[in-house]
């Protein structure tokens, strides 16, 4: 009973991380078109700021969940969701600063969406690579 219940926090969590990631990235995107909250847009914000904290915290959920084996990311999937995880967070990366050079909304969603993704994937993303390599060293 505990496992299944272990498994379904572990799949909602990934859910609600990827939709409130989805939907702070396009808010993300019309703060920085719009230029309503500066260069920084809405994370640059007090409330952005706690809004990142949140993803961050359920990509913890997510991870801590897979490397217990009770998440939505099995382990014959983890090298893929390491591989796609870090690919996730480069895009964040690459993407910042693009609202300003791909005019008009298309560098502002390349660079919200994807900045808000990063946040959410990378402690999962960390949590994960720290076990494969705790797997690898230990045999």
């Amino acid at each position: 009973m505990a496992k299944d219940m272990l498994s379904k926090v572990g799949s909602w969590a990934f859910l609600i991380g990827i939709i409130i990631a989805l939907i702070v990235g396009l808010y993300q995107a019309t703060t920085l078109e719009g230029e309503m909250m500066g260069a920084t847009g809405f994370f640059g914000e007090s409330t952005g700021g706690w809004v990142a904290w949140i993803l961050a915290v359920i990509g913890a959920i997510v991870g801590v969940l897979a490397v217990l084996g009770k998440g939505t990311i099995t382990a014959k999937e983890t090298p893929g969701f390491l591989l796609a995880g870090i690919a996730l967070v480069v895009m964040g990366g690459v993407f910042s600063g693009w609202h300003a050079i791909i005019t008009p909304w298309i560098g502002a969603l390349l660079e919200g969406v994807s900045f808000s993704l990063s946040i959410f994937v990378a402690p999962a993303v960390g949590i994960l690579a720290i076990k494969a390599v705790w797997d690898m060293g230990k045999d």
